[in-house]
């Protein structure tokens, strides 16, 4: 699908593609999972070699940012989806000329509907293919910063929840498996995050040098530093996530061992408090001759009551040295 935006006064118009008479400048391209003939067609007006899919997906910096012809082709990974369990990035590439930008994307991310929105009110502010650029990678940086806001109180509502009540044993017992799984889920988001910020502030720095010619460079290259600044602040906090994410991680693991340990602790308090039951109970079980304990009245009542007592000592020793 191909979104077509052109500049007619203070109004960016979105038309049809197949119009007659497309301007040659003020244009935006935005293709939205374009099909074979859409590239083609989009590449012969313009004049541009787009890159394919699989190009976008390299991770090398020459084959993610480089110019032809005066044009400036710029690829980034941007998350396109918020949600907890569901958070995904794609790699979108952008093309900058001075008449016009083209987006190439597979995935379609909230900021650029939003900005298409924004566009094409009255009064705005874009008056050039760069000005859509830069509104653009703002939109984009500031959904990040609220996905990332979110799933920071994601973490920190695991973080409380494992080390909710400071271990009083009156707290409600959590279920540790399913919180390592919730923060392997919070450490995959975090991690996308992170390479999605790394790649956009690449991008950022790169278009710091396609705006050299511009006739208001130094107003955009201020607006630029301030996005980079931007950037840097949420790759600290991202940075700081995956932190506490891996402290999290390991606290609930420590605990899971000490978990397995009680258990474990118990089984062996629990042997040894039926040992000397078990120790009565043979002797008496054995087949002597004389046996005198079978001619008392209160034998067999005896026998049980040295069990029980041999049994509630070592459970109250036990007691009282806290291992219980």
């Amino acid at each position: 699908m191909i979104k077509l935006f052109y500049r007619t006064d203070a109004l960016w118009v979105l038309d049809s593609w197949r119009r007659q008479g497309l301007p040659s400048r003020d244009l935006w391209v935005d293709l939205i999972s374009p099909s074979a003939e859409e590239v083609i067609r989009v590449q012969e007006f313009l004049s541009i070699e787009i890159p394919t899919r699989a190009e976008m997906q390299e991770i090398e910096a020459s084959s993610r940012l480089y110019q032809e012809n005066g044009t400036y082709f710029m690829t980034a990974t941007a998350v396109t989806s918020p949600e907890h369990d569901s958070l995904e990035s794609s790699a979108i590439t952008f093309i900058l000329s001075e008449a016009y930008l083209v987006t190439v994307r597979y995935m379609n991310p909230k900021p650029f509907d939003s900005f298409a929105a924004r566009i094409q009110k009255p009064a705005n502010s874009y008056s050039s293919s760069t000005d859509l650029m830069i509104g653009l990678l703002e939109a984009i940086i500031d959904r990040m910063a609220d996905i990332l806001e979110m799933h920071s109180a994601e973490v920190e509502r695991i973080s409380r929840a494992v080390f909710s009540a400071n271990g009083h044993r009156e707290t409600q017992q959590i279920n540790l498996q399913e919180t390592i799984k919730d923060i392997g889920i919070e450490g995959n988001h975090v991690s996308i995050l992170r390479e999605s910020l790394v790649s956009v502030s690449r991008m950022a720095i790169y278009l710091n040098q396609a705006v050299a010619q511009h006739p208001q460079v130094a107003a955009i290259r201020e607006t630029l530093k301030e996005i980079s600044r931007d950037l840097a602040s949420l790759a600290d906090h991202a940075s700081f996530m995956s932190s506490k994410v891996n402290f999290i991680l390991d606290a609930t693991l420590g605990m899971i061992n000490i978990e397995q340990n009680k258990i474990i602790k118990l089984f062996s308090v629990a042997a040894v408090v039926f040992l000397p039951p078990t120790l009565i109970a043979s002797i008496y079980g054995m087949n002597f001759e004389v046996i005198p304990e079978l001619s008392w009245t209160f034998g067999y009542p005896l026998a049980i009551l040295l069990m029980v007592v041999s049994a509630i000592l070592p459970y109250a020793y036990f007691k009282r040295k806290g291992w219980l």
